[in-house]
């Protein structure tokens, strides 16, 4: 409903407008309401305000009256009812003998007398939240880890690759390979990890998936015994740990990557060692205006790509018949990351990459 304020303001552009020498229709049409609109509204020089509030209409003729409404919030109450949900009430009434009304209607008569509350000692069913929403405007700030399987040439046997990612620049900022899956292992990481990249009782956040590594005592101990807050994602909702799992991709989709799988945990550890080497410094990242996880974990990233667009802008300055009216590449430093981000967020950074 518009207001009365907003029609006195409509109107009165209106009138301006066609006392100016427009078109009273398209006057109409360019505050966006209808030529019947404008004369239901403006009648007999004064502006009306809108009667449906007002309205006095009659009850339906299907409405419960109130002692009807009271026979079955008392059926509702008995005690044989008293946990039970309308969806088994009414068959049990019909079997008696008794229709007070469909289940729907004990729903909305529950409701409306503040009695519609879960029924039974079983927990009432829970809304997923939305996960929790980090961004990182620097490094070691958050990280994403995850462990994932790298196939032996033994059928069934596997090594386990634990990494440790930094949101910010992308950069493995830790990882191991080991023969089994475990939180002490994982805890000894974590530990060694936070060490070397100097962020101990920083307040930083660690994100994962739900696997009993993750959420193992120990883990979990020396988390709390570092100053890390650990987040973990939703229950079936893989894509809340994409950082992670783009890592992976990424590790397991290299030209050099054994397809008979690794012979030993040695030679695993090996070519890990040589993965992590080329992803820190030699890979350029494409989310990140093609610098390398180690540059934009430094800071080099902001001068290296002013040096960019500055030859850039002196090849435009020697040849500009062909580059017209194009800018040269986009070459500011991205923002910060965020995790699990909200939809207006996530809209915003498509715009942003645009």
């Amino acid at each position: 409903m518009t207001s009365v304020s907003q029609r006195i303001q409509y109107v009165s552009w209106i009138r301006e407008a066609n006392q100016t020498g427009a078109r009273l229709q398209l006057a109409c049409d360019e505050v966006g309401i209808s030529l019947r609109t404008y004369k239901r509204w403006y009648r007999g020089g004064k502006v009306t305000a809108d009667k449906r509030p007002e309205a006095i209409r009659p009850a339906p003729l299907n409405k419960l009256s109130e002692h009807e409404q009271q026979i079955i919030l008392d059926v509702c109450n008995e005690s044989r009812f008293a946990s039970l949900p309308p969806t088994q009430i009414v068959p049990a009434l019909l079997d008696d003998g008794f229709y007070y009304g469909s289940e729907s209607t004990y729903y909305r008569v529950l409701k409306q007398h503040g009695q519609l509350q879960h029924r039974g000692h079983s927990l009432s069913p829970r809304v997923a939240k939305a996960p929790e929403t980090f961004t990182a405007t620097g490094p070691r700030q958050v990280f994403c880890w995850d462990i994932t399987y790298l196939p032996s040439n033994v059928r069934g046997q596997f090594f386990y690759l634990y990494m440790l990612e930094d949101l910010y620049s992308r950069k493995i900022v830790g990882w191991e390979v080991y023969a089994e899956e475990s939180g002490e292992l994982a805890a000894e990481l974590l530990q060694r990890t936070l060490l070397v990249e100097q962020c101990a009782h920083s307040g930083l956040v660690l994100h994962s998936d739900n696997g009993a590594p993750m959420k193992a005592q120990t883990m979990r101990e020396k988390a709390y015994e570092l100053g890390v807050k650990t987040l973990y994602n939703r229950p079936r909702v893989s894509n809340d740990n994409p950082f992670a799992e783009s890592l992976f991709r990424t590790c397991k989709y290299r030209p050099e990557w054994p397809s008979a799988g690794f012979k030993s945990l040695d030679e695993a550890r090996q070519w890990v060692l040589k993965f992590a080497r080329w992803y820190n410094y030699e890979h350029k990242y494409s989310k990140l205006r093609f610098v390398t996880p180690e540059q934009r974990h430094t800071g080099q990233d902001k001068a290296i790509l002013a040096a960019r667009k500055s030859v850039m802008e002196a090849a435009k300055a020697r040849h500009s018949v062909r580059w017209g009216k194009r800018q040269v590449r986009n070459c500011t430093p991205v923002g910060p990351t965020t995790l699990n981000p909200a939809k207006e967020q996530i809209k915003q950074q498509q715009k942003q990459a645009a």
